[in-house]
């Protein structure tokens, strides 16, 4: 009698009929007699779907079956593609080996502090819980990182500070280029730091605090080079002697054209850029220097009756140098605007001081002095108006025609420059180069922004290194932002103007690209918060205890956001 064994299986049967094929799935008995084996079929079950017969192959292979959300569990999920994005730009830019060719722990570390200033600006003690909440320390093979290695690092960046700049400026500079440069301040939080001091603020708004000052150079794109500290009580113009030595000693640059601030270029630096090399220089003249120049008759206002920008020369108080006057209206009209406002709100300040004196309830010359004077610090317009004061009187008006003289210079800015010659730049191309100190501009708002430079709490050589941090930092925002430019509504196809002094038109495109609402505009930061979502998961297997990593799939703006890096990121070895 033969003995059945009771092992059943789906046996899928392929038959063909011409040039048709036909398909079944039957459940079949295993079946031996003797020494042969027979199968018996038991079912057909060719009407189930495909993935209830797979199921059943599986069962009858004795294959533990469970519900798909019970296959696996999650153990971790930490964000990653922000992460991936920004360590992508890092690698392809070739920043490890700029700052040192040799890898090690240290080079690894100061990695991680310009990214993840990059991705989200804190304190080294803040980086070292970052480390661990995302793959940043995965992906740099960091583990166990305590704030103390941060700050070892920082002094071990700090020694090739040199060495990083003078490759940047290879890679980035060359002979006849122009170099931007300007200079900022950021508060400082201590007392131990000799670079802190009182001085100019340059806009921080912390008034009564210490500063750090800091000088940026970038290339003619606005990319930043290098970056030098100085102490806080350092006027700007103090700094450009040693950033032109840099540009000639250091990076080995024999024709340079500096393009600076007008705060910047005093007489002294002038010199200074005129008998280094072969060095040229843009600037612009202050207004007290163009008021010499209209009232010495070397400059005339009815010039720009019928046009925006004019060459004229001045032997007499420049002598071989290029002046470039440009006057635009929309300046001009809001400065007047504004100038009438305060006016008129000072009047409304200082007639209300003159009823007090009138009523008799303010008297003495020194206290109707400190009233009117509260009114000339807030609105700062006290050149333009003509006080008397006594003990019981108080009387004032406008000067008239000293205002006047003023308006007519509204909306007139001029341009400086010396060994730029025609043929090397044009009056309007030297009008676009002075123009492009709005790139460094960006760069300090960036750095006192999203990059959160600011406040500086160190000793001195690690203030000099977080500012290199946050410079090579800024240098890969920088890439991210041209390589985002689609996403971000960068008008990057603005067609070339021929009138450097108009105002900036959008393209077309842009205008086309900001009304498409379904495609919302994005910052650099918004983008990296969405690449945040793409999460890396440590997934293990129910009922063992075998793990794997599986990184979520992104999303069309993640793919599109990793694309664009790697198309135009860029490549250096």
């Amino acid at each position: 009698m033969a003995r059945m064994t009771g092992a059943m299986h789906v046996a899928k049967i392929t038959r063909r009929h011409g040039d048709r094929e036909y398909v079944s799935h039957l459940v079949r008995r295993s079946v031996r007699e003797g020494r042969r084996v027979r199968h018996e079929t038991v079912a057909n079950v060719s009407s189930l779907p495909p993935a209830a017969i797979e199921a059943l192959s599986l069962a009858l292979k004795g294959v533990a079956l469970v519900p798909a959300g019970e296959a696996f569990e999650i153990l971790a999920a930490r964000k990653h593609g922000h992460v991936e994005a920004v360590l992508e730009v890092i690698s392809r830019l070739g920043l490890p080996r700029l700052i040192d060719r040799e890898a090690s722990r240290e080079r690894d570390l100061c990695v991680a502090m310009i990214a993840g200033r990059v991705l989200a600006p804190r304190s080294k003690l803040g980086l070292t819980r970052q480390l661990e909440s995302c793959t940043l320390g995965a992906c740099l093979g960091l583990a166990g990182v305590v704030h103390d290695d941060l700050y070892a690092a920082m002094d071990w960046l700090y020694e090739r500070q040199d060495g990083i700049e003078r490759r940047l400026a290879a890679r980035h500079l060359r002979n006849g280029t122009l170099a931007l440069y300007d200079v900022s301040c950021s508060h400082f939080e201590g007392r131990c730091c000799p670079l802190a001091a009182f001085g100019y603020d340059h806009g921080t708004g912390k008034r009564g605090r210490m500063q750090v000052s800091y000088g940026l150079l970038c290339d003619p794109d606005g990319r930043p080079v290098a970056v030098d500290c100085h102490k806080g009580s350092l006027k700007d113009s103090q700094t450009l002697a040693g950033e032109v030595q840099r540009l000639e000693r250091r990076f080995g640059l024999s024709r340079v054209i500096v393009v600076t601030d007008r705060g910047i270029s005093t007489s002294e630096n002038v010199k200074v850029i005129s008998q280094t090399a072969d060095f040229g220089y843009i600037t612009a003249l202050k207004a007290p220097q163009i008021r010499k120049l209209v009232k010495d008759e070397h400059l005339q206002l009815s010039l720009f009756d019928q046009q925006n920008l004019a060459e004229i020369g001045c032997e007499e108080l420049y002598p071989g140098q290029r002046l470039v006057v440009c006057k635009n209206p929309l300046v001009a009209s809001e400065r007047a605007r504004k100038r009438s406002e305060l006016l008129d709100a000072t009047e409304k300040e200082l007639a209300a001081v003159k009823a007090r004196v009138d009523a008799g309830t303010l008297e003495g010359e020194a206290q109707i002095g400190l009233a009117a004077g509260a009114v000339w610090n807030h609105y700062k317009v006290k050149k333009h108006f003509q006080v008397t004061i006594t003990d019981h009187t108080f009387t004032y008006e406008r000067k008239t025609e000293q205002i006047s003289q003023e308006a007519a210079l509204d909306g007139l800015y001029v341009i400086r420059s010396g060994n730029v010659s025609p043929d090397e730049l044009a009056a309007a191309g030297l009008v676009r180069a002075y123009k492009q100190l709005k790139e460094v501009e960006k760069r300090f708002g960036d750095l006192k922004g999203p990059l959160q430079v600011r406040p500086i709490h160190h000793l001195e050589d690690r203030v000099r290194s977080h500012l290199l941090i946050c410079m090579l930092s800024e240098y890969v925002r920088f890439h991210l932002q041209q390589a985002w430019a689609e996403l971000l509504f960068t008008d990057d196809n603005a067609a070339s103007r021929t009138d450097p002094v108009a105002k900036a038109v959008r393209s077309p495109q842009a205008t086309r690209n900001a009304g498409q609402r379904h495609n919302p505009c994005h910052t650099i930061t918004s983008l990296l918060d969405e690449l945040e979502n793409r999460t890396q998961n440590t997934i293990r297997v129910t009922g063992s205890n075998a793990t794997f990593q599986q990184t979520s799939t992104p999303t069309p703006l993640q793919a599109r956001a990793l694309q664009l890096i790697n198309e135009h990121v860029p490549r250096y070895t």
